[in-house]
């Protein structure tokens, strides 16, 4: 996975591309994180594990080994904007939206730019089985219009490619076992790849010689079979157990 992480950050021109297992238990308590938090070079996914609260938990990614080791001495788990913003969403956060203003934050954005994380943030926040949140976050350096330019081209494929990657995580744990689905109808599946391949719903209608309305049933159907937030998370969730090949 940690070779996955460096090959998106390339193809997404971007200045790094992490995924960050943040919680397991379903209630994040970051206060209750032992001041000897910390990093080990390596975990069963090929990424960092993070050691010294609720068990071990992971991430992989594209940042500087010194820039992690760096954060958890700071204790910066504790105050992050991102993971104490995004914990309280279901939609992707660019980081502008977040709450920077106290000091710990500003000495974190501080930090994190001479570390050259990047000026620029958006993370999609994710849940899976047993409580589990992590993140999927990509960052850059970049004004605003060129950041709202990328994020309005990716958006959509920066949902689909966090929840495949949450996904693999979950599958490579001994402790996670996915959730059971309820299988799609024909009919679903051809709604789900349509989708997949980035039909429009009037487009996916059309095809089907079916109503949008009908076809909207369809999805609402699918996606609550899947357990899935959003459209794009039911999309998602299907390509990553193999219901549709695209």
């Amino acid at each position: 996975m940690q070779q996955i992480a460096v090959g998106l950050r390339d193809a997404l021109g971007v200045a790094h591309v992490v995924y960050h297992w943040v919680a397991t238990s379903g209630e994040m308590n970051l206060g209750t994180i032992p001041d000897q938090t910390r990093i080990s070079e390596r975990s069963s996914i090929d990424g960092y594990r993070v050691d010294g609260y609720r068990g071990q938990h992971f991430g992989c990614g594209t940042y500087d080994p010194e820039w992690v080791s760096h954060y958890l001495e700071k204790g910066y788990l504790r105050i992050d904007p991102v993971i104490l913003g995004c914990y309280q969403r279901f939609h992707p956060v660019d980081w502008r939206q977040l709450d920077w203003s106290n000091k710990a934050a500003r000495a974190l954005a501080a930090d994190a730019a001479a570390f050259g994380i990047g000026t620029q943030g958006y993370s999609i926040p994710l849940r899976g089985p047993k409580g589990q949140f992590a993140l999927f976050s990509v960052s850059a350096s970049c004004d605003d219009a060129q950041w709202d330019a990328f994020i309005s081209d990716k958006r959509r494929d920066l949902i689909l490619i966090a929840h495949y990657i949450n996904q693999k995580a979950l599958e490579l744990q001994p402790d996670t076992e996915a959730e059971p689905l309820q299988p799609l109808s024909p009919r679903e599946l051809e709604v789900m790849t349509l989708l997949a391949l980035g039909y429009s719903r009037a487009q996916a209608a059309n095809t089907l010689s079916i109503s949008e309305h009908t076809f909207r049933v369809y999805v609402e159907s699918a996606r609550y079979k899947l357990g899935a937030q959003n459209t794009t998370h039911a999309v998602a969730r299907a390509l990553s157990r193999g219901l549709i090949v695209v």
